[in-house]
């Protein structure tokens, strides 16, 4: 009965679930500064470490790397939304 009606049921709320909990850890910097290991970088480090000395040219393209990773899950939750409408 499990795998028969409750698994398909639920398998797009879980996916969704996913997928919006993977776009907010990707924009959390507080978290990504306080427990990263040491000579480990992400892209939310990479856009603070640059911003803040100034080398804004050098912290666009690991921005919009950030937005694009944040945006592509978003666009598909939104269509899978669209759907069941």
């Amino acid at each position: 009965m499990l795998v028969r009606v409750h698994l398909p049921l639920i398998k797009r709320g879980v996916l969704i679930a996913g997928l919006l909990v993977f776009i907010e850890s990707m924009k959390e910097l507080n978290a990504a500064l306080l427990l990263r290991p040491f000579n480990f970088e992400t892209l939310a480090t990479y856009v603070f470490n640059f911003a803040s000395d100034e080398h804004l040219e050098l912290a666009a393209m690991p921005a919009v790397l950030l937005v694009l990773v944040g945006l592509l899950p978003l666009i598909i939750v939104n269509r899978s939304l669209e759907q069941n409408h």
